[in-house]
C-alpha cells in the first residue's frame, strides 16, 4: 500500500513490451490511417459533439486494431479508446479503480487529418489507478515517436535506430515565452481576457493537436501549453512525456493532475518557475469562492445602536 494508491506503482512495461506496443501502433497507422489520408470521402467523415468535432473511418478502424492488439498482450487491462468512450461514456468511471488502463486517441488532430494537414498522430497512455505512468506520442507521417515512462527519460525514437533524449526549454520571463492556448475552447466570457494576454508573450498559437503540442514542449520548442478540454486520451501521454523531459505539470489551481480529470484547466510548462509566471497570467480563469459577509458586521456598514 502507498499513501494515495492501493499498491505501489511499478514500471509499466518491459523494454520488449514497449517495442511490441510501438510496433502495434505503427502497424495500425500503416494499415488504417495513412492509406486514408487525403483520400477520405464525405461519407467517411462524421461529427460528434459539434461541427468541429470530427471522427473518420480511420479513427474507428485504427482504434479497433490497437485495442485488439493491447488486449492480446494484456487480456485483463482496461482499454479506453476515444471513439468507444464517445458511445460508452461510463467506461471513463472505471479508470480510477483500474490497476492497468490503456487510453487511446487513434487520430489526435482529427480536424487536421480530415482536412489534409499533416499535424496529427496517435496517442497511447498507460494509467494505474488514474495516475499516468507511460506515454507514447507517435507521428505516422514521419514514423517517429516520443515515448517515456516514470522511470525513464523522454526519448525521440525514429526509423533506422535513431534515438535521442529530449528536454524542455529553460523558460524565462513572460515576454520571451512561446506557447499554445486553445482560445476557442474557453468559455465565451473568458475569451476576450485571454486574447488580451497574447501580446505579452513572444508567440502564441494552437496546432489543434495535443499530441504535437506536447511533442513541441518536450523537445524545448515551446515553453508552455494550456489545456482546456480534458479527456483521458488527450493529455495523459503528453503529461508523462513532458514531465520526464523536465516540465512542471499541474492543474491551474495548483492541484495534482490525474488522467481521469475532466474539469478545469491543465497547465504544462518547461519548469516550475515558468509554470508559476504563466499561471499568474491566467489567474482570471480560476473561479474564486464567493466571500460570505462576516456575521458580526453590519451589512449596511452602520454598527451604531438604533
Amino acid at each position: 500500500m502507498t499513501d494515495s494508491l492501493p499498491m505501489p506503482i511499478t514500471a509499466p512495461l518491459t523494454k520488449a513490451q514497449r517495442t511490441q506496443l510501438l510496433n502495434l501502433v505503427r502497424r495500425a497507422a500503416k494499415a488504417e490511417i495513412m492509406p486514408r489520408f487525403r483520400q477520405l470521402g464525405a461519407h467517411q467523415i462524421d461529427t460528434k459533439s459539434g461541427p468541429q468535432d470530427l471522427v473518420t473511418d480511420a479513427d474507428k478502424a485504427a482504434e479497433a486494431m490497437i485495442t485488439r492488439g493491447i488486449l492480446g498482450m494484456f487480456p485483463h487491462a482496461l482499454v479506453v479508446g476515444e471513439e468507444h468512450a464517445s458511445d460508452n461514456p461510463k467506461i471513463i468511471d472505471k479508470i480510477a479503480e483500474a490497476e492497468l488502463c490503456f487510453t487511446i486517441d487513434p487520430v489526435d488532430g482529427t480536424w487536421n487529418y480530415a482536412n489534409g494537414l499533416t499535424c496529427f498522430g496517435v496517442f497511447v497512455s498507460i494509467l494505474r489507478f488514474g495516475k499516468p505512468v507511460m506515454g507514447l506520442l507517435y507521428d505516422p507521417v514521419m514514423n517517429d515517436v516520443i515515448i517515456a515512462d516514470e522511470e525513464t527519460p523522454t526519448m525521440l525514437v525514429g526509423p533506422r535506430g535513431m534515438r535521442r533524449k529530449v528536454k524542455t526549454s529553460d523558460g524565462g520571463p513572460i515576454e520571451t515565452l512561446k506557447g499554445y492556448i486553445p482560445l476557442s475552447l474557453l468559455p465565451e466570457d473568458k475569451q476576450a481576457d485571454m486574447a488580451a494576454t497574447y501580446p505579452r508573450f513572444s508567440r502564441v498559437n494552437t496546432l489543434r493537436c495535443s499530441l504535437h503540442e506536447f511533442r513541441m514542449l518536450a523537445q524545448g520548442n515551446v515553453d508552455f501549453i494550456l489545456s482546456a478540454k480534458l479527456t483521458p486520451w488527450d493529455q495523459p501521454a503528453g503529461v508523462v512525456a513532458a514531465r520526464q523531459a523536465g516540465a512542471h505539470v499541474a492543474m491551474l489551481d495548483g492541484s495534482e493532475y490525474r488522467g481521469d480529470t475532466r474539469e478545469g484547466y491543465l497547465l504544462s510548462a518547461c519548469n516550475v518557475e515558468t509554470w508559476g509566471r504563466v499561471r499568474d497570467m491566467f489567474d482570471f480563469l480560476i473561479e474564486k469562492p464567493v466571500q460570505e459577509p462576516d456575521a458580526d458586521q453590519d451589512p449596511e456598514g452602520d454598527n451604531a445602536d438604533s
